[in-house]
């Protein structure tokens, strides 16, 4: 059920800044560059195996949302005749790729062996790239109906079913990471079916699901619910898994098998518990081949990459889990990715994006073919229909916090409208404003984050339960002028993490030696959602190590005055024997500029005396 939401603050500013920047100018018409490398022509010399057609539906899929939410009719015209055009090249097959004909994913090709990820000779992404234009026509025509996208959209997938099935290709030879980059197929195949209510997507969707499962590299369902961390599937490519499991978890929906849910539960506990960076975005990167890939758990470096294209992945998969479950954690994990991987990635322009973000690092704003800032430019239209949702005929969930509002129809109270006046995430005071049409009893669940100890919830002046990491659940007869008033505490919390790193032997009678050679610990801070980040320290060093002082935080952490003009209050850390560091959130630290500096993690000094660390 939909709601007419609108986010106002930092994110409304993000969801504007998107709007006029890469959705109005990255793609207008069939002369767009991201476009026209569709053009039959271009199209019959492809054999490079590139990747570059995922931003035709990609867009597709952020321009619907952004259109249908503003109602802007430039925006809604660009979006219509680029859908047209696409539809338009369409081959008689249902082909819509930008592959020449003869490296198409129908056609068998020889195998490349040896390579780490597994990739095959060419079509690494053809079948990745009609993924997305799947998404994208649909997304088009759920929010601006039009027969001939959804037409367009059942012809690929019926293309991909009849390659699998009578053309005798497994999908795991299609695509890069063991097949991972083809397997992604899952999430489009599901949303066929939950579109048009045709048992033969659903077969495609559990068809891929067995193929990957058979391969020996992926073994994707088994070695989930047997309880694999998410760095042994395949590469243990972050994005490529996540958005597989985002596919798993809508087959679980439609489908109602457990065993779907289990593997994206298993996995996503193993992210979450071992895979996050402190701003919420999934990381790896660390000595390994490849920089998107996750790590052994217990592996931690503050140097460490986030691609903003995982994080979109790992947001939807959030969205997925939220609804079914009604677990207030995915919410939980949903804000932290939003509030700083996500619009730490973000230029305040709205056209440049970092592909990769570092906990500590130099911000880096990508090149202009780059995957991530089509994905950023997703995930950012993924939050208004998050951040409120109607649950039921007479229940709505807020699980975002913010400014703005959303407006419901509900069976007995007609319009009612929900209104947060609020500076959160700077301040964890919030007041939500209740307006139904007439007075009628229904049920308003409000997120309470985990992090907020202590966070009350009152109605109307009368006190309700608020625990941490849950729903607050409020069924009563609304009228007009309700308020409900939220207080979340926001103390500065101290997060200590360990970068240990052990080699492992053999010793001469056979038994396992494991020695540690490096142990380093780092601290950081969060307050409330926000992760808080410095700058270079004393304006030139890229690291820093710190000594903690030994008594509480309160003694050495405190909230700066708010400045006038500034997102938040800054966060001043007093260490011994140095002189104060400013901490500001890590989405704007160092102005949001190309080449600045962030640095989430300090490194923390030895005792001399005895070699620990406080």
């Amino acid at each position: 059920m939909r709601a007419d939401v609108t986010l106002t603050g930092p994110l409304g500013d993000a969801l504007a800044a998107n709007q006029r920047g890469r959705l109005f100018h990255f793609i207008t018409d069939a002369s767009s560059p991201a476009i026209a490398i569709f053009d039959p022509a271009r199209v019959a010399q492809n054999v490079d195996g590139d990747w570059y057609g995922e931003h035709a539906g990609k867009w597709l899929v952020a321009t619907a949302k952004a259109a249908a939410r503003t109602h802007d009719n430039a925006l809604i015209a660009n979006l219509t005749r680029v859908a047209d055009h696409l539809v338009s090249l369409q081959g008689p097959d249902g082909y819509l790729g930008n592959y020449a004909p003869d490296h198409r994913f129908m056609v068998a090709q020889p195998a490349k062996p040896g390579t780490w990820d597994g990739a095959p000779s060419v079509r690494t992404w053809d079948i990745w790239t009609h993924a997305y234009l799947i998404l994208g026509l649909l997304e088009a025509h759920k929010h601006f109906p039009e027969p001939r996208w959804l037409a367009a959209a059942c012809r690929i997938g019926d293309l991909c079913l009849a390659t699998l099935t009578e053309g005798g290709i497994d999908i795991t030879d299609l695509g890069n990471h063991h097949g991972m980059s083809a397997t992604v197929l899952i999430d489009p195949a599901v949303e066929l079916f939950t579109t048009t209510g045709e048992p033969r997507y659903l077969d495609l969707a559990k068809l891929i699901v067995q193929q990957a499962d058979a391969n020996p590299a992926l073994a994707l369902l088994t070695r989930a619910r047997a309880g694999i961390d998410a760095f042994e599937i395949a590469t243990g490519k972050a994005y490529q898994l996540a958005w597989n499991l985002v596919g798993l978890a809508k087959l679980h929906r439609a489908t109602g098998d457990a065993s779907y849910r289990d593997a994206v539960d298993q996995l996503w506990h193993s992210i979450r518990d071992h895979h996050l960076t402190l701003g919420g975005g999934p990381w790896g990167g660390v000595a390994q081949r490849s920089r998107e890939c996750f790590n052994p758990p217990g592996v931690f470096d503050p140097r460490g990459y986030v691609e903003t294209c995982a994080t979109l992945a790992w947001i939807q998969l959030n969205r997925e889990r939220l609804p079914v479950s009604g677990d207030a954690k995915y919410a939980d994990e949903i804000e932290r990715s939003a509030w700083n991987d996500l619009l730490g990635a973000m230029a305040p322009n709205g056209e440049d994006w970092c592909y990769y973000s570092f906990p500590n690092g130099r911000r880096v704003h990508t090149t202009y073919w780059r995957c991530c800032k089509s994905s950023g430019a997703m995930a950012l239209e993924e939050l208004p229909a998050i951040a409120y949702a109607q649950t039921g005929d007479d229940e709505i969930s807020v699980n975002l916090f913010g400014p703005g509002s959303a407006a419901f129809t509900l069976p007995e109270a007609g319009a009612v409208r929900l209104t947060q006046v609020t500076s959160y995430p700077f301040d964890g005071a919030i007041t939500l404003q209740v307006e139904p049409a007439r007075a009628a009893r229904f049920t308003l669940r409000i997120r309470v984050p985990a992090w907020a100890r202590g966070a009350t919830l009152r109605v109307n002046g009368e006190a309700q339960a608020a625990s941490p990491g849950t729903y607050a659940v409020v069924q009563r007869v609304w009228s007009p002028g309700d308020t409900i008033a939220i207080a979340l505490p926001m103390p500065p919390v101290v997060h200590r993490r360990v970068n240990q790193n052990t080699q492992e032997s053999k010793a001469p009678d056979g038994a396992d030696v494991r020695q540690q050679v490096l142990r380093c610990e780092y601290l950081a801070i969060t307050r409330g959602p926000l992760a808080y980040a410095t700058g270079l320290i004393d304006g030139f060093k890229t690291d820093e190590t710190i000594r903690r002082p030994p008594t509480d935080p309160t003694d050495w952490l405190s909230v700066l005055p708010h400045q006038l003009g500034e997102d938040g209050p800054a966060i001043r850390m007093a260490p011994e024997g140095r002189d104060p560091l400013t901490f500001v959130p890590y989405y704007r630290a160092g102005g949001r500029i190309d080449g600045a500096w962030r640095l989430t993690w300090l490194q923390l000094a030895p005792d001399g005396a005895t070699g620990k660390i406080p």
